[in-house]
């Protein structure tokens, strides 16, 4: 053991060493005003999607190290990763950026594999365009894009080396729960809407389909990796669940004899490795001001010599992830729909009724409780405003709850009284029926409503109306 750790000491200082010597001048930062080139350029996937990019690279590079850059998860516009882009190209790295697909990518459906094949069409351009070295050409990748970038290397040998920011070693499941209680957190926000986000809203998109590649394992692609890797987390980063994510890409690493990688992570940067200036949970595009000059000598240096292992400080991580169970009967979506349509056929119904009746200046019918409105009423802005606002937390990554009030976003907190009051209301309606029967049509009506009160107890209970 001793042997080993002596022979990766004196490994690194011949790779730092190689670091000052090799760095060529195409590699120190373009001089002021000097400006940099951007080159539109097109290719083709696989699957004969055509993506439209930018070539951007000091001018007069030659037998460059090349770069292709894939962003994060959603609709990424090439505009996004210029910045980025730039700062590498300044330090003597012609960098491909393009606009991610959208034929086969959505909200609603993604497919890793697919992502793959585009970078490793972009890969083939930037090997073809003169003045890159095509045996030096690497992936880049953040977030979601760490998982394409690791799976497209494990596919050829043209790619010469891997670097991540941000990369997640959990489920995207698993990793979003975990996010969602970092945010939630931060805002002061305690009480059953944590668990709601965390767990049953998590599982049910899943289950739903709503989720696309919720169970997506990374850990596979990097234990094909045999590559140079350098992978990055932000001292900041709220959302890869950074330090667990490390010790599981350090540990498929090693499952795969790599003896190339250096982790790495950097201080007072967020999730994308950039500036923020709340502690991480903010979203600032500002790039700090030494952006990029590790990893560019970290890729010019490797011209001298395979890199040894090298890992640092790992991230700080407050909370653990936690594994997410497998939903119950009484859990899957088409029953909590089912449950959904009750609630709404008699309180929306009843309001229904309540409406026209009014509209054609009828008297209101004998035996009608007065609780009776107020159950359909606020039934009915439980059953509908539930799942807007917590899809709207979905959307929005839990970033956006609004103002909190006792431990609760305001608009959760009125869900929840809705809640209350309805489960009153309903209550005293039917106590008052049993007291007083009221005339057959107004019994039906009745019916209906408490039926709709009965399906929702257990309706608000799971999704935590009904829980402190």
């Amino acid at each position: 053991m001793r042997d080993k750790h002596r022979t990766r000491l004196l490994g690194l200082i011949a790779f730092l060493l190689a670091l000052s010597a090799t760095t060529p001048a195409a590699a120190a930062p373009t001089e002021a005003g000097q400006q940099l080139a951007h080159t539109a350029v097109e290719f083709t996937s696989a699957d004969g999607t055509r993506l439209h990019g930018e070539l951007i690279a000091a001018p007069g590079a030659s037998g460059a190290p090349g770069l292709v850059m894939v962003g994060g998860a959603g609709p990424v516009a090439m505009d996004e990763l210029r910045p980025a882009a730039e700062a590498y190209a300044a330090h003597g790295i012609p960098t491909l950026i393009w606009d991610k697909r959208t034929a086969g990518y959505s909200t609603l459906s993604r497919d890793y594999d697919r992502l793959a094949d585009d970078a490793l069409a972009a890969v083939q351009l930037l090997r073809s365009r003169p003045g890159i070295d095509p045996n030096r050409v690497g992936l880049w990748g953040l977030s979601e894009g760490a998982w394409v970038v690791t799976l497209a290397a494990g596919r050829t040998s043209e790619v010469s080396f891997v670097v991540t920011a941000g990369a997640v070693g959990l489920s995207p499941a698993r990793q979003q729960a975990w996010a969602y209680g970092e945010y939630l957190r931060h805002a002061g926000i305690t009480g059953s809407l944590v668990p709601t986000m965390q767990s049953t809203l998590i599982r049910e998109l899943a289950a739903a389909r709503l989720f696309p590649e919720a169970e997506y394992d990374p850990v596979p692609a990097w234990e094909r990796l045999h590559l140079p890797v350098l992978a990055e987390w932000g001292t900041l980063d709220r959302e890869a669940v950074p330090a667990e994510s490390e010790r599981i890409v350090r540990d498929a690493l090693d499952r795969a004899g790599n003896q190339h990688y250096t982790i790495r992570t950097i201080p007072d940067v967020r999730h994308n490795l950039r500036r923020s200036f709340a502690d991480g949970f903010d979203r600032p595009s500002q790039l700090p001001d030494d952006y990029a000059e590790f990893e560019s000598r970290w890729i010019t240096g490797l011209a001298g010599g395979l890199p040894p292992v090298s890992v640092g400080a790992a991230p700080a991580q407050a909370y653990a992830s936690r594994p997410l169970a497998p939903l119950h009967w009484y859990e899957r979506p088409w029953l909590q729909a089912a449950l959904t349509a009750v609630c709404l056929v008699g309180f929306a119904g009843h309001l229904a009724t309540g409406a026209v009746r009014r509209l054609r200046r009828r008297p209101v019918p004998a035996g009608v409780p007065r609780p009776a409105r107020w159950a359909a009423l606020t039934g009915t802005l439980a059953v509908v405003g539930t799942p807007l606002y917590l899809l709207f937390m979905a959307i929005t990554a839990a970033g956006l709850p609004g103002p909190v009030l006792l431990g609760r976003p305001v608009a959760w907190l009125m869900l929840q009284l809705a809640a209350v009051a309805t489960v009153v209301a309903a209550g005293t309606t039917v106590a008052t029926t049993v007291r007083n029967p009221p005339a057959d049509g107004v019994r039906v009506r009745l019916g209906l409503l408490a039926l709709s009160g009965a399906a929702f107890v257990p309706w608000a209970l799971y999704w935590g109306l009904l829980r402190p």
